[in-house]
């Protein structure tokens, strides 16, 4: 993890770098994902060579940050999900609206929300705010699964500290 060590930064450290546009890497219950605030989360498809045609994520530290986005009709549901799984690995898919739903799903009326399992996560979304999200790889290939896979993908991107990451189930 020698090589990485310049790069990891603490959840204070990487909310400003977030805030100032940048992308990231971070750990999740699930998988390491490639993280931007919302009004970057462009910059996200790019770096995956991925069409924008496929929605990112939004994750956040609760479900009270998520459904600010949520069409109201929708909430008595998702709060019946959101209490029982998260935090956890389930993405629930909301109807929803504004800008965050332009930037992660452009064109469409529905936005996948999710909070993490994953506690330092957590404790940055709750320093950052909500952030748009995805699996770290290039659109094709595998998955990353350790922070170092996930540096090797986005060479020179910070990554959320401390290392090694939890590992994903």
């Amino acid at each position: 993890m020698r090589f990485l060590d310049s790069l990891v930064l603490d959840g204070v450290g990487l909310t400003s770098r977030l805030h100032e546009g940048s992308a990231a890497l971070i750990p999740t219950d699930t998988l390491p994902a490639l993280a931007a605030c919302p009004k970057y989360a462009g910059q996200l498809w790019k770096m995956k060579r991925r069409s924008a045609n496929k929605p990112l994520i939004l994750m956040g530290a609760c479900p009270e940050d998520l459904f600010l986005w949520a069409s109201p009709y929708a909430l008595d549901d998702a709060w019946s999900l959101a209490r029982r799984h998260w935090p956890g690995a389930l993405t629930i898919v909301l109807p929803a609206f504004g800008s965050v739903l332009d930037a992660l799903n452009p064109g469409a009326i529905t936005l996948g929300m999710r909070v993490p399992g994953c506690r330092v996560t957590r404790q940055l979304l709750a320093k950052s705010g909500p952030l748009a999200t995805t699996s770290a790889n290039l659109a094709g290939d595998s998955p990353a699964l350790t922070a170092e896979e996930a540096a090797n993908c986005f060479p020179g991107l910070p990554l959320l500290g401390p290392l090694p990451w939890p590992i994903p189930s």
